[in-house]
């Protein structure tokens, strides 16, 4: 059941993320992912059969217990931009902003969980809910770390390739073709490579859980803001 809880804010994490790039093109003037059913809340259109199914089966059968994933991109036509800078980088940074509102969200939820005495990985539904909101709070600060990373085509590269000069802007971003895959092969087959994006999450979740005045000690022993990258 924990699992389960866990895979469905995953889900619910990467189809807002998609969602929001997709409002937010429609907005700067783009139709072309409104026209391919986009903004929506069913994830059926958003799903990727590696990123949102078999990587997580995956990352859930192997040792550790760490859970992560991706939806489909959203298609986006920067032509259509009324401000084609401007529109590429709020587009981009459109679902980071997501990502991080839904973990002060999930933050926002523990405060009464904790308050009840509810504890992290206890039987019954405050302890399975406790764990969702924890673990929602990892995964969307996991997403939006990931995402800045300047690696064409994370949603972070497209706010670098405007700063960078003009003459090296295509051959930056034709790097994209196998970016993401040597990102990936680099974070999770080189030793410590993940620390790229756990330290960050573990500072920012320690942050915001002291904020909003929850401790994690109380919630259940033994678990701290770490925990997904073991």
């Amino acid at each position: 059941m924990e699992w389960l809880l866990i895979i469905a804010v995953l889900l619910f994490s990467i189809v807002l993320h998609e969602v929001a790039h997709a409002w937010v093109a429609r907005r700067e003037g783009d139709p072309t992912a409104e026209r391919q059913g986009r903004i929506t809340l069913n994830p059926i259109p958003h799903l990727d059969p590696v990123g949102s199914i078999l990587v997580p089966a995956l990352l859930i059968a192997a040792p550790g217990g760490f859970i992560f994933g991706w939806a489909k991109p959203v298609p986006v036509n920067p032509s259509n931009f009324r401000d084609r800078r401007g529109g590429d980088i709020r587009v981009s940074l459109a679902g980071i902003a997501v990502n991080l509102l839904l973990a002060v969200g999930f933050a926002v939820a523990l405060v009464p969980l904790a308050a009840f005495g509810a504890e992290l990985g206890a039987e019954g539904a405050g302890g399975l809910v406790a764990g969702a909101a924890f673990y929602g709070i990892l995964i969307n600060l996991i997403l939006a770390i990931f995402n800045l990373i300047p690696v064409p085509p994370l949603d972070g590269s497209h706010v670098l390739y405007y700063l960078l000069p003009a003459s090296v802007r295509e051959h930056y971003r034709s790097f994209g073709r196998f970016g993401i895959l040597a990102l990936l092969a680099f974070l999770f087959l080189v030793p410590g490579g993940f620390r790229i994006i756990m330290v960050p999450v573990q500072v920012l979740t320690g942050l915001l859980l002291s904020v909003v005045g929850v401790d994690v000690a109380g919630l259940g022993a033994g678990v701290d803001p770490g925990a997904a990258q073991q």
